[in-house]
């Protein structure tokens, strides 16, 4: 059959079975569908397309919901605020998303406000980005002040402010989801359990073993001598104050148990 072309051609394209086989698949579909009755809008399913992800194109919209923390470090007098700000993708399905939008740090103390702008302003940016913002907590909590670091009360070891910050951002990405930290099984949370009450029972025998001496010496020393008193933990942590800092949980919670290292709070030890 001879096919004479009138017109001049401006582009084409080669058929290939397989595409004339996918065209009569659709057209068969389309012909099977049923037909929504007059006066009705037929129902869309819900695609992988229709789904919305953050990137830097969304707008802001007038209402974001946020939550803020409370850093208070020795290394500044006044503590900061740490203030962020997330938006809801896809609300009212079952694809709802919450990812930050942006992040706000106030303080009144005005020594560090430079480099606050612009981390607050680099923050806000690669969260705009959308994608995987996780690397933003381990970024900084690698980060070292080189006057030494401190510890949180409860023994967590800080090594600077921007580490704290980025802990308060973790902490936040985990209460919406995006970092889903690994829960301690039945067996580990039972031998954490029995290991600090070994540790305990341990230390209250050796207490009791020294009061009865202090009580004999200060018998024999008279009424005005001074009965020693154990040390407390200054940093109000409910581990040992004799405690070492834990390399794998970063608490001070390292203590020597039957000749080994053991962590009393994720149950790290040096033997296995």
């Amino acid at each position: 059959m001879t096919i004479k072309i009138n017109k001049k051609i401006k582009a084409y394209s080669v058929v290939k079975p397989e595409d004339k086989i996918a065209a009569d698949a659709a057209a068969a579909a389309a012909k099977a569908a049923p037909v929504a009755p007059a006066g009705t809008q037929a129902a869309m399913p819900f695609t992988g397309a229709d789904i919305i992800h953050m990137h830097e194109k969304i707008e802001r919209p007038e209402v974001l919901i946020g939550s803020t923390y409370k850093i208070k470090s020795p290394l500044v007098e006044h503590a900061m605020y740490v203030t962020i700000n997330d938006i809801v993708l896809n609300q009212g399905t079952e694809n709802e998303l919450r990812r930050p939008f942006e992040v706000f740090i106030n303080s009144k103390n005005m020594d560090h406000f430079q480099w606050i702008v612009a981390l607050t302003r680099i923050m806000s940016a690669v969260f705009r980005k959308g994608g995987d913002v996780t690397f933003l907590v381990d970024e900084m909590k690698a980060v070292f002040d080189p006057r030494g670091g401190y510890f949180k009360a409860g023994g967590v070891y800080m090594p600077s402010i921007v580490a704290e910050i980025g802990s308060a951002v973790e902490e936040h990405l985990k209460m919406i989801g995006m970092i889903v930290d690994p829960e301690l099984s039945d067996a580990q949370r039972a031998l954490i359990a029995e290991k600090r009450a070994a540790y305990e029972n341990k230390g209250a025998k050796k207490k009791s073993n020294e009061s009865v001496g202090t009580q004999i010496t200060s018998d024999m020393a008279g009424p005005f001598a001074e009965v020693a008193k154990p040390d407390a933990s200054s940093d109000g942590a409910s581990f040992p104050a004799t405690a070492t800092l834990c390399h794998k949980c970063n608490t001070k919670a390292l203590v020597l148990m039957d000749g080994c290292q053991t962590c009393l709070n994720c149950g790290y030890s040096k033997c296995g």
